[in-house]
């Protein structure tokens, strides 16, 4: 009688020539309006997809709304005096490799960016897309081009603000017929009271529920989820990065 469980699971041998390129885009530095604080990109929200993709055999660059040096949310920093990241080991370890202490500091400039050169585009969420996503034609653009060009978009966390504005050729909101998900008014909620005021200035989820047509699903408080709608990868918050990038490898194996 078979008594063992045996599993295989594919391991990138490292110095393997790449499967692909994948563009990641981070936020630029920027100063919230609602609280005074220094923001930026959510750390987890870069390096634990970066993890998954980079594993899987994908390069990866990384490009920002400005270009440039990027910053972490303080929050999101595992050697931050709060201990709120500290379990964080995965960017932990990243924060050791010189490589990329290189990437955060010099990315690239989104006006740069090619299409072609990338077979897929992964938004990272923090605090700052809240100001340097939201009304960012460029960036909406980027991802229409990416997704009309049969190449898979996803987003995470407070990234997916950029999809309540987002518009395909025709005009029409990219997430119109779609479900996708995004930070959670739980999540809002948690993270006012931790602090005693309010973060940000507007909620995803509520304006997500004045689109017509369109399914903006959540999972419990700071749960891994992460959807896939065709070419559209959405994942809640800091804990969905992970989830969410294996599904933009599915989607780019399909």
């Amino acid at each position: 009688m078979k008594n063992y469980v045996e599993k295989t699971q594919y391991v990138h041998q490292h110095g393997a020539t790449p499967k692909g390129k994948i563009l990641m885009v981070a936020s630029s530095p920027a100063i919230s309006t609602q609280t005074g604080w220094p923001i930026g990109f959510w750390a987890a929200e870069l390096t634990h997809p970066l993890l998954v993709l980079q594993e899987a055999g994908y390069a990866i660059e990384l490009a920002s709304t400005e270009g440039g040096r990027i910053e972490m949310d303080t929050y999101s920093n595992p050697t931050d005096s709060s201990g709120y990241s500290a379990n964080d080991i995965i960017t932990l370890g990243y924060l050791q490799k010189p490589e990329f202490q290189q990437m955060l500091n010099h990315t690239l400039k989104l006006s740069s960016v090619q299409v072609n050169d990338y077979d897929a585009l992964f938004l990272v969420g923090g605090q700052g897309p809240m100001y340097t996503f939201k009304g960012n034609t460029s960036l909406q653009n980027l991802l229409v081009a990416f997704y009309e060009n049969n190449k898979p978009v996803a987003a995470v966390c407070h990234a997916t603000t950029v999809l309540l504005e987002a518009k395909d050729s025709n005009g029409a909101l990219l997430v119109k017929g779609k479900s996708w998900t995004g930070f959670a008014n739980s999540e809002e909620d948690f993270a006012d009271q931790a602090v005693g005021m309010k973060i940000q200035p507007y909620r995803i989820e509520e304006e997500a529920k004045k689109i017509a047509d369109t399914t903006f699903k959540v999972a419990p408080a700071f749960t891994s989820f992460a959807i896939r709608d065709g070419l559209l990868i959405t994942g809640q918050q800091q804990n969905s990065g992970a989830a969410a990038a294996s599904l933009l490898i599915e989607a780019l194996n399909n």
